[in-house]
């Protein structure tokens, strides 16, 4: 008998000594009362998220709520255009908001020949993020001279550009007929501004090459001094806070705008119905003493279309935090904000699903 228990006692200490060492397998976990959950029901663990994503951000489950992840570093490049023109002005003063709305995302701005060259630099990974003109972006996402469409994805929204032509104000030209057969500065050739030009006047019988002496420019800063010592009869731009206008503007013999007539931009809007009446408020630019209408799109902020979607959010949650500070950069980043981020898009689907999680869940976006 005493044989009988002891061999019993040593069968129950030798079971309970298994249990007591038992480790659930690493795709399994134990639920309540210790039952074992199969590998379909495993959930991930927040150590274990951030362990499958070293180079990205976890968004956190409400805009402006703090998760572990969300100060984690990240470098992001941003293409804008070439010294003088106003992406690099624009660049400048994203870069500057981000990093002062999260200082754990730094952003490093390069120069490049503009729209033309940023949106093949996204597609083909080399910009995390670019700035791209209303006219290459239309041509790029509705596959305009293109193979296919493109599937960058908007970022933020920048500013609408409505287009202009700036001469000196002693100069005999008022209206966009009297520039025929002129010397005209066009911008950088790569850029979207450019573009825009030639939208503008093929409505109106009018060719950028074949009709005006047309110059292209390495610098968009060096169309200004072209005007002012004469080899240039005008510039043309795009923008509120456009370099290339102030400086004209303000130079001292002054300067005149010239814009599309009434019936000019009927016949614009008709023909390429992605261009909008844009009004240029007086006071945008010394000597504009009365509202001017013009012809123009909206720029953005464009990413790569593998950008992940946490980084996507956390940019966003950090622009829609400090949009007080962004308007206060050059004036035609007041229009940079979220609300204009959602309305100004043509499709919505082009906006990048990181940013519409954001809108939704800070009840911009339903």
């Amino acid at each position: 008998m005493g044989t009988l228990l002891s061999n019993r006692f040593m069968w129950l200490a030798a079971a309970l000594l298994a249990c007591a060492c038992y480790v659930a397998p690493a795709d399994t976990a134990l639920g309540p009362a210790g039952a074992v959950v199969t590998p379909r029901d495993t959930v991930v663990s927040p150590a274990k998220e951030e362990a499958q994503a070293p180079t990205s951000v976890v968004a956190p489950a409400k805009a402006g709520a703090q998760s572990p992840a969300s100060t984690q570093p990240i470098t992001l490049t941003l293409g804008t255009s070439t010294p003088g023109g106003g992406f690099p002005v624009y660049g400048a003063a994203f870069k500057a908001v981000v990093e002062e709305s999260d200082p754990g995302i730094a952003i490093e701005t390069r120069n490049t020949s503009g729209s033309a060259e940023n949106v093949p630099m996204l597609e083909q990974g080399k910009l995390d993020l670019a700035l791209v003109q209303g006219e290459a972006a239309y041509e790029a996402l509705a596959g305009v001279h293109r193979a296919d469409r493109s599937n960058i994805k908007v970022l933020w929204a920048m500013y609408s550009s409505p287009g202009m032509f700036v001469v000196r104000a002693d100069s005999p030209y008022r209206v966009i007929a009297d520039l025929k057969g002129q010397p005209v500065a066009w911008g950088a050739k790569g850029s979207g501004l450019v573009l825009l030009a030639g939208y503008t006047l093929d409505p109106l019988g009018l060719d950028r090459d074949r009709d005006f002496r047309s110059f292209y420019l390495d610098r968009a800063g060096d169309g200004p001094a072209m005007v002012l010592d004469g080899r240039a009869a005008a510039l043309w731009g795009g923008g509120l806070g456009y370099p290339g206008f102030a400086t004209l503007a303000n130079s001292p013999g002054g300067a005149r705008f010239i814009v599309p007539s009434a019936e000019e931009i009927d016949r614009i809007t008709a023909t390429h119905r992605f261009l909008k009446r844009i009004t240029i408020p007086a006071g945008s630019y010394k000597g504009i003493t009365h509202d001017l209408v013009s012809v123009g799109s909206w720029s953005f902020v464009f990413a790569r279309a593998d950008l992940p979607d946490d980084v996507a959010y956390r940019v966003a949650r950090a622009l829609h935090r400090n949009e007080s500070a962004f308007a206060k950069q050059p004036p035609h980043a007041s229009d940079s904000t979220a609300v204009n981020t959602l309305d100004a898009p043509a499709d919505r689907a082009t906006i990048h699903p990181g940013v519409m999680r954001y809108l939704r869940e800070a009840g911009i976006a339903r």
